[in-house]
């Protein structure tokens, strides 16, 4: 026979939510993210585009992960999630699929990378994709770091 008392207590900390998101780790990684990415598709949008389908793929996971980030941060911050279970659900394997496609991106901005400093009078242009390929793997690292983080509270 089923016992009728009170569910018992959630062992699961609390979703924060309003500015307490920026405070609280995991979530403070999300603004850093979707600062570093923007970094990542500006510098990109400012080279000559050598190779356009790499830098594409760059381009459409940088852009399209820091706007999914963005709304993410402001439903945490609005309280969208009324402390529910499956926006840490959301929140992990969004993170967790956006570090894979960060990695591949900052793997073949990379390539461009290395192949732009051969080519003649791109100095600029290899500097852009210097910084570019250096603020795709810390926005991976960033990515990451939160996925693993959210996944093992």
């Amino acid at each position: 026979m089923a016992s009728v008392g009170p569910p018992a207590a959630s062992t699961q900390p609390s979703l924060p939510s309003g500015i307490a998101v920026l405070r609280t780790i995991p979530y403070a990684f999300m603004l850093p993210e979707i600062i570093c990415g923007t970094w990542v598709w500006i510098l990109v949008a400012s080279t000559s585009v050598a190779s356009p389908l790499e830098q594409g793929w760059v381009m459409y996971v940088s852009l399209s992960s820091c706007l999914i980030s963005l709304l993410l941060l402001l439903g945490y911050i609005l309280g969208f999630h009324k402390n529910s279970e499956n926006w840490k659900v959301l929140d992990s394997l969004y993170h967790g699929t956006t570090a894979i496609l960060y990695m591949s991106a900052a793997v073949l901005q990379a390539n461009v990378t290395i192949r732009s400093e051969f080519t003649v009078n791109t100095t600029l242009y290899y500097e852009l994709n210097c910084a570019a390929s250096f603020f795709a793997f810390i926005t991976t690292f960033l990515y990451i770091l939160h996925a693993f983080r959210i996944y093992y509270q």
